[in-house]
């Protein structure tokens, strides 16, 4: 579940400043969930996120598509899923009601300005979410993973502390205090809350996830 606050997040902003590097370079965003690869558990995740994968857990990465990489419905030029990589499954939630959805999907999004950017979400992919610069060979030369070494011990400490709670809550702890302070700053002062997404972000996300979503089914039937 990486970052849906924009540069709050480390790894967003070390990943775009290393690409700016980089000539002719490719991101790929890619986020990962701990449930385990099972129809029971997979059942019961594609019910209480009924909404959808793209709606639900891979929105983050949408949203940082349209603050970054002018992605918007208007202007997708196309979006090629990555087969090798991506699953659609028909499961029963605990209600016994059939839900299809993405257990995993990889995708690339080509805009009509000419950016181009990747993103990736796995239900079952662990606990770490990164991202990726390639160059234009496609060669890998960098990867910044969610947490990082300084936010491992953190990370460890709140696993004790809320053994019940999902995993990737607690890669994101910093972030969160980080956003609530200037949330809570810009109430009390009225100083801008700088590198959140705004609402006008959130709603040309959602028509994303909703536009992509059918396209992406299709070319996984």
């Amino acid at each position: 579940m990486p970052c849906m606050f924009q540069n709050v997040c480390k790894y967003v902003r070390k990943t775009r400043e290393f690409a700016e590097t980089v000539p002719n370079s490719h991101v790929t965003f890619v986020s990962n969930n701990a449930y385990e690869n099972t129809p029971e558990s997979l059942g019961e995740c594609f019910e209480r996120n009924a909404e959808g994968m793209l709606k639900n857990m891979a929105i983050h990465e949408l949203a940082l598509l349209v603050s970054f990489y002018d992605v918007s419905v208007e202007n997708i030029e196309s979006v090629t899923a990555d087969k090798d990589f991506s699953s659609m499954q028909t499961l029963s939630g605990p209600s016994g009601k059939e839900f299809t959805d993405f257990d995993k999907i990889k995708f690339t999004i080509k805009t009509k300005t000419g950016k181009e950017v990747s993103v990736a979400a796995d239900r079952c992919g662990g606990t770490d979410s990164y991202a990726t610069v390639t160059d234009s060979n496609g060669e890998e030369v960098f990867r910044y993973y969610m947490p990082d070494d300084e936010d491992k011990a953190t990370v460890k400490e709140l696993q004790a502390q809320y053994p019940t709670a999902m995993p990737y809550f607690f890669t994101q702890d910093p972030d969160y205090v980080t956003v609530k302070e200037r949330v809570a700053k810009f109430t009390a002062t009225g100083e801008e809350a700088e590198g959140l997404a705004t609402i006008g972000i959130a709603v040309e996300t959602l028509r994303v996830a909703e536009y992509l979503t059918p396209l992406l089914m299709e070319q996984l039937k």
